[in-house]
């Protein structure tokens, strides 16, 4: 029993001692080429790795830097730059016969510059492109031949650019990628996360490859993806010159067949903003939605889009094309009796500024909108409508007082009350233009006319009323013509949307009370003998 102790005591003295002087009989050095030969053969890429030293208690080769060059046709700067590499290593094939057998590899706080030009193409695209390969790489370095059991990426951070620069790069903090038995030749498990600008995060855990050799931005993945707190102004997702900001919450799958890309998924965005000159929502904004995306032609169509505001429901469809400087659209949102109360909250957001003081409260909205063109020059119309709804905290009656002065008193209290509101609209970059404006408010009557609103929110406005049990008597004395002429009441609104001015339009109603008296039969056309005179043949 006392030998066998000897003997184990003995025998882990050895390994003890051969785990001390291992580091001084094994050059690790001399592998450095063989390595760098290797992953550079297999990723398409010039690879650097700095000096290597041997730890044999954990079985690995670790070196003091690491630099794999970018793809030359978007930068000659590193794509990824790394203070150090831990590569694990079989320990007794390495001391006893001088062979390097990777297990795991490690790269510790990984800087990526990720870079996507105009056409869309990634500059990861060619890593492990077979084409870009050195002519001289054998086929045991071929990046099928590429197995490892185990590579991680930690504490690294990732700069996503664009050629030419158009907006200020975004960096991505705290990344963390993990990949098992990863393999150029087939599919492989695999997890992310990282940091948001904003504080936020996003989580990745799924399954990718094999890997594609011609272009590894289509390499085929299916994962479930979780984002929160996405800061959408500072987010690669968004145009910061578009002026949408808020803060979402994302929780969905992508699934891709390295061709044709599929999600669905649900995002909540809370104090949404839409337009650079409105103001975030007052309550969260919901879109469940189902895409097809095409990752060649870097387009796809939105098959769903459920967008919800509490009860109130639209559905958003269409198409969209990635490539260029900026996104272009073609999508139809359509909602039908969607509750007023619950979109109030929205209107800032898309930019609508009601009269100072004053919201809207019950009835329904009806939508039919069309957007087309880039999403810096969208251009949106259709048509938009009202049903039993209210200004509250508005008197049109007092603001109509000029008009009112000249055809008896309009009364709306201090809410009006709307009975129909319908429109069709023209939203783009210059202003907005209303058309085929058609209101009928009880307390006063029905209001036809068009105009513009500014991107400044100033307005103008030509208008007519028909007012409910309003005299007329006072425009026919304005005339000085007699006769009651077509009743309808002239007016312009000025001013801004939050502060409107009503005048009356004394030339409209003069023409329009000329235009009523001067009607063939009019009985009260004291141009009547004039025109008969000369309208008939003398008496022979």
């Amino acid at each position: 029993m006392k030998t066998a102790l000897k003997v184990i005591g003995i025998v882990i003295i050895l390994l003890i001692m051969v785990a001390i002087a291992a580091p001084f009989l094994v050059n690790v050095n001399r592998f450095r080429p063989e390595i760098e030969t290797n992953i550079s053969a297999a990723l398409g890429r010039q690879v650097r790795v700095g000096d290597l030293s041997l730890s044999i208690l954990s079985g690995s080769v670790g070196a003091d830097q690491l630099s794999i060059a970018d793809d030359p046709k978007f930068s000659n700067a590193p794509f990824i730059r790394a203070r150090s590499l831990k590569v694990g290593v079989e320990v007794m094939p390495l001391i006893f016969s001088k062979q390097l057998n990777v297990t795991h590899i490690e790269i510790d706080q990984p800087e990526i510059t990720l870079l996507r030009n105009q056409a869309g193409v990634w500059n990861f695209s060619s890593l492990g492109n077979q084409a870009a390969q050195s002519k001289k790489a054998e086929s045991s370095s071929s990046p099928g031949n590429l197995t490892v059991a185990r590579l991680d990426l930690t504490g690294g951070k990732i700069t996503m650019g664009w050629i030419p620069a158009k907006r200020k790069p975004v960096v991505y903090d705290k990344v963390n990628i993990s990949m098992r038995d990863f393999s150029f030749a087939k599919a492989f498990p695999v997890t992310l996360s990282m940091a948001l600008p904003g504080g936020g995060s996003v989580k990745l855990d799924g399954t990718m490859g094999p890997i594609n050799s011609a272009d590894t931005s289509l390499t085929p993945l299916q994962a479930k993806l979780n984002m929160s707190k996405l800061d959408l102004a500072q987010s690669a997702l968004v145009d910061p010159e578009l002026g949408i900001t808020g803060t979402a919450e994302f929780d969905g799958t992508l699934n891709s067949d390295g061709h044709l890309a599929k999600s669905t998924g649900t995002l909540k965005a809370t104090g949404l903003k839409l337009v650079p000159k409105g103001s975030p929502a007052g309550r969260p904004l919901q879109l469940v939605y189902t895409l097809e995306h095409d990752l060649q032609k870097e387009a796809g169509r939105l098959l769903q889009g459920d967008v919800s505001m509490g009860k109130a429901l639209a559905k958003l469809t269409g198409t969209y094309d990635m490539k260029g400087d900026t996104t272009s659209v073609r999508m139809k949102l359509i909602g039908q009796g969607m509750p007023v109360d619950e979109l109030e909250a929205m209107l800032p957001a898309v930019g609508v500024v009601l009269p100072s003081g004053s919201q809207l409260k019950g009835g329904t909205l009806n939508l039919d909108l069309d957007s087309a063109g880039p999403l810096d020059k969208l251009v949106t119309a259709g048509s938009v409508r009202l049903s039993n709804s209210q200004l509250a905290g508005f008197n049109l009656g007092s603001k109509m007082s000029a008009i009112s002065a000249l055809t008896g008193k309009a009364q709306t209290g201090n809410d009006t009350a709307v009975q129909n509101a319908s429109t069709d609209v023209r939203m783009a970059p210059e202003g907005t233009r209303l058309d085929k404006i058609n209101l009928v408010i009880p307390a006063l009557g029905t209001v036809l006319g068009a105009g513009t609103v500014s991107p400044s929110g100033a307005v103008d406005f030509k208008m007519s009323a028909n007012l409910s049990g309003g005299a007329v008597t006072g425009i026919t004395q304005l005339a000085g013509l007699g006769g009651k002429g077509s009743g309808a009441i002239p007016f312009t609104i000025q001013g801004t949307t939050s502060n409107p001015t009503f005048m009356p339009d004394v030339k409209g109603m003069v023409n329009s009370q000329l235009k009523g008296l001067l009607q063939p039969g009019n009985q009260n056309n004291p141009l009547g003998g004039l025109t008969g005179l000369f309208g008939k043949k003398k008496p022979h």
